[in-house]
């Protein structure tokens, strides 16, 4: 039995970058004598035979052997396999184009039907430019990915897959690479029509935005918040209700944070997003004009929206949203709110005591609150 570590794994050690996922090709062995010599070994394959050991991934070569699996992959760069096992330790297999590629830094596909023979390729090699920023697309990617996006062939892929790559890419070092290299080739369609509509759209008054649409202004935040998927996603969906703006109403986008609620639940349930991920572009969509001005709210709004925000451990990437956004850090300030607030706890004989309780909580939170609004100014004042 040979293992190779292949793909990712390989030419992260050849970019001397961290390793994060391990997948390995089995060669000169069959599934049967794999399980029987890793008997923890797990099937997640149906139609062809995958394994999960631990968290790496063992799969057998496509094609008679392991030279056509190299080339039947994504991208040169994906196409390496270093031996891992003691006959063949660091022996390397790779793509003609892998090595060139990698050290000119470009991404190519392997071959002239690498994208059509698996239309996620398309959302993956996005994906790849956001987390390897120094690398440029081949014209030869960007023809591939519009021929798929042309053909319709994005419409069958699962959601979930798609969604799974929008994540990732808000948590690699260039976000908005991920998003501009799927605009510039067709494919944010079908799955996001709501961030193509927003490329041709002003994101509001030049004084404010200069001459930056929604879209582009989207992918200056999800650079800022890089790494920080969540507010990533606020990021993405927070503008989201400027699409409905009659165009006669240019460049200015009244209300657009109540119309945007719907507009960012109804993305999040097309990628059939996780409901925490939802439910975080919803709340960017409605509540981060609110937050802007958070320092100027009455008590009990504050006390409502930190509650809220709390109970769906969204305090912190909203407000870091919001000073991307806006520029306002008012982080400081909902965070010793949070802090006041939680330290006000119901006597025991008021618990338990369903609506009545919450609402008794609520106005001891709203006066605890306003008794450190009070006690804050006079402070200033003094000083």
């Amino acid at each position: 039995m040979k293992r190779y570590l292949v793909g990712g794994a390989v030419r992260d050690i050849l970019l001397g970058r961290p390793v994060v996922d391990q997948d390995y090709l089995i060669v000169d062995a069959t599934p049967e004598a794999f399980l029987r010599r890793y008997r923890r070994a797990r099937q997640v394959g149906k139609t062809f035979p995958v394994f999960m050991l631990g968290s790496a991934q063992y799969a057998w070569p496509r094609g008679d052997d392991i030279h056509e699996d190299l080339l039947a992959r994504d991208l040169t760069i994906n196409a390496i396999a270093m031996g891992d096992s003691r006959q063949i330790a660091g022996r390397l297999h790779f793509h003609p184009l892998a090595l060139p590629d990698l050290r000119d830094r470009i991404l190519r596909p392997c071959g002239e039907t690498s994208m059509f023979d698996d239309p996620l390729r398309v959302y993956r090699a996005a994906r790849f430019a956001s987390s390897l920023p120094d690398f440029s697309p081949h014209p030869e990617l960007i023809a591939q990915m519009r021929a798929v996006a042309a053909c319709g062939a994005l419409d069958d892929i699962f959601a979930e897959r798609v969604a799974q790559e929008v994540r990732k890419a808000l948590d690699a070092a260039k976000p908005s690479r991920f998003f501009r290299l799927l605009a510039e080739t067709g494919c944010l369609l079908p799955w996001m029509p709501e961030l193509e509509a927003s490329r041709h759209i002003p994101a509001g008054p030049p004084e404010n935005h200069g001459d930056n649409s929604i879209f582009d202004h989207m992918c200056e935040l999800v650079d800022i918040l890089a790494g920080q998927p969540i507010a990533g996603w606020m990021a993405v969906c927070h503008d989201l209700g400027k699409t409905l703006t009659p165009q006669s109403e240019w460049p200015r986008h009244l209300g657009h944070d109540d119309a945007g609620a719907d507009v960012a639940e109804e993305l999040g349930r097309r990628l059939k997003l996780p409901n925490r991920v939802r439910e975080a572009g919803v709340a960017a969509a409605r509540l981060h004009m609110k937050a802007a001005r958070y320092a100027e709210l009455r008590p009990s709004t504050r006390v409502d929206m930190l509650t809220w925000l709390h109970k769906h451990e969204m305090v912190e990437p909203l407000f870091d949203l919001v000073n991307a956004d806006s520029g306002h850090n008012v982080w400081p300030l909902a965070k010793r709110d949070l802090t006041v607030m939680l330290s006000v706890h119901l006597p025991g004989k008021q618990r338990m005591r369903g609506p009545a309780s919450g609402e008794k909580l609520r106005g001891l939170r709203c006066q605890k609150l306003a008794a450190a609004d009070k006690a804050r100014e006079t402070q200033d004042a003094e000083e």
